[in-house]
């Protein structure tokens, strides 16, 4: 008698069904070896987290400035930009701690260009190998320069490529409930801030601060890109960032000493950033300046727990649509994703923070 194999003796294909294509991904241990950590931008790196700290831990009573382009698109502008930064940012080091915003990934809603790292050639080529050659590259130019650099961790596999060049990280306001980026928050090596939600929830960055602190064990990737156990200590260095929300700014008084109340429910430090960026200027770069200039006068009047704040930066002011495989076309210097303040705004609000640094500190004297 003959069988006939039945519908369950077939073996169905179960892996990969929407899965077009797997190339390699250089390993993180190769890229640092193309392009190594050298010793002064290694001084630069540990120093500018050492200072963040300091500010954060109110140790040192500077301000905390995080200001940069929205999201690099174009290394060389980026560079531009940072040679302009280093030469302000040693003009008011004694009052301001200025590290440059230097973000490689763009998370978004719905779809768009996802950043440097995953599209280096802006046309939807996805040379990823090739955007983190770059990435790192520009990091240590930038290190290079005596600037330290805050970038924004979106991918949890990407920081083992990066994030040695790295004095600020930040955790954005779609991924702050996120357990796999809490855990990201408690192995990194430098102080990471976290956003508040983009519906305007608060708790959720304190949430996430709190367990950013703790200890985790979770899965990763080693330097030569192999799966592994993370075991870490957590991040005492965490704080939260208030970047408003879709219904308006939290950047106000009210916000901020409520912030600080549920932090200290939460026995955590009471600390936190402002980003004047997103809804805290309704995504009106002239808007940013506003509130930056608000924010002054609020740190001159000593004003508890504020110790820094965001700006987006970039040498033209405003943003430019991006038609994929048309980069000739871009105006140079300016962002292609969120509005940015031009140079000469960024230089003044400085000298603004300068100002009102001085005065608080003339102020606590008397």
């Amino acid at each position: 008698m003959t069988l006939t194999a039945g519908p369950a003796d077939i073996t169905p294909d179960l892996d990969d069904r929407r899965v077009t294509a797997v190339n390699p991904l250089i390993s993180p241990a190769l890229l640092r070896q193309e392009h190594p950590m050298p010793p002064d931008v290694a001084k630069t790196v540990a120093n500018g987290r050492a200072a963040t700290a300091d500010v954060l831990a109110g140790r040192d009573d500077r301000v905390l400035v995080v200001v940069g382009p929205c999201s690099v698109h174009d290394p060389e502008a980026a560079l531009d930009y940072a040679r302009k930064l280093a030469r302000a940012a040693e003009a008011v080091r004694d009052e301001v701690h200025v590290v440059m915003r230097v973000y490689f990934e763009k998370p978004r809603t719905t779809l768009g260009w996802k950043g440097l790292i995953n599209d280096p050639d802006l046309d939807g080529s996805f040379a990823v190998n090739e955007g983190l050659r770059t990435a790192r590259k520009l990091l240590l130019d930038i290190g290079a320069l005596g600037l330290p650099v805050g970038c924004e961790f979106l991918d949890p596999i990407l920081p083992q490529f990066i994030a040695d060049a790295v004095s600020w990280g930040s955790i954005g306001a779609r991924t702050a409930a996120s357990q796999v980026h809490r855990q990201l928050c408690s192995a990194l090596s430098m102080p990471v801030g976290i956003k508040n939600s983009t519906d305007g929830d608060v708790q959720v960055a304190v949430d996430a601060t709190r367990a950013a602190a703790a200890s985790h064990v979770f899965t990763g990737i080693t330097p030569d890109g192999v799966a592994a156990l993370l075991t870490t200590t957590g991040n005492d260095d965490g704080h939260v960032i208030l970047r408003g929300s879709t219904t308006g700014p939290n950047h106000d008084p009210g916000t901020v000493a409520d912030t600080l109340a549920r932090l200290r429910k939460a026995n955590l430090p009471e600390r936190v950033l402002v980003d004047c960026s997103h809804g805290n200027s309704g995504k009106d770069h002239h808007r940013q300046a506003e509130v930056a200039a608000e924010l002054a006068d609020r740190i001159a009047d000593g004003e508890p727990g504020l110790v820094g704040l965001m700006l987006e930066s970039f040498l033209v002011e405003g943003r430019q649509d991006l038609v994929l495989g048309r980069a000739d076309a871009l105006t140079y210097g300016q962002s292609i994703t969120d509005s940015c303040l031009d140079w000469p705004t960024t230089e003044t609000l400085l000298t603004t923070l300068t100002t009102a640094i001085r005065t608080r500190r003339r102020e606590s004297r008397r």
